[in-house]
C-alpha cells in the first residue's frame, strides 16, 4: 500500500553529476518530510539531506553541503537529490525516507535521525570512480 521507489543511480566519474529521484505512493506526499541517507560498505548509515513538508527549508550534512541539492515537487509526489562535483567517497547506496516531522515542532536534529522516518525505499547504488 505504501511504496517508495528510487531511481537514477549509476556509475559516474569523479567531478561528474547525477540526480536520484524517489516517488511516494499510498500516502499523501505533502504530509511527510523527506530525507536522503546513504550507506557505504562497512560503514554506518549516515544522513545526507532533508527537506521539510512544504519544501521551503532544507538541511545538509557538512560533507555534501555546497555540492548536493535536495528538492521536492509536491504536485508530482517526487523528491530529488541533485549531486554535483561527485567524489569517490560519495560512493554508497542512497536511500530515500519519509517521516511525519514538522518544522515548527522539531529542530534540525530531528531530520537527521533515521528513527524519525517511517518509510524507506530499497536504495539505489551510486558509484563514483577516481
Amino acid at each position: 500500500q505504501v511504496q517508495l521507489v528510487e531511481s537514477g543511480g549509476g556509475l559516474v566519474q569523479a567531478g561528474g553529476s547525477l540526480r536520484v529521484s524517489c516517488v511516494l505512493s499510498g500516502r499523501t506526499f505533502s504530509n511527510y518530510a523527506m530525507g536522503w541517507f546513504r550507506q557505504a560498505p562497512g560503514k554506518e548509515r549516515e544522513f545526507v539531506a532533508a527537506i521539510i513538508r512544504s519544501g521551503g527549508i532544507t538541511y545538509y550534512s557538512d560533507s555534501v553541503k555546497g555540492r548536493f541539492t535536495i528538492s521536492r515537487d509536491n504536485a508530482k509526489d517526487i523528491v530529488y537529490l541533485q549531486m554535483n562535483s561527485l567524489k569517490p567517497e560519495d560512493t554508497a547506496v542512497y536511500y530515500c525516507a519519509a517521516g511525519p516531522i514538522t518544522y515548527y515542532n522539531n529542530g534540525r536534529s530531528q531530520y537527521t535521525t533515521p528513527r524519525n522516518y517511517d518509510y524507506w525505499g530499497q536504495g539505489t547504488q551510486v558509484t563514483v570512480s577516481s
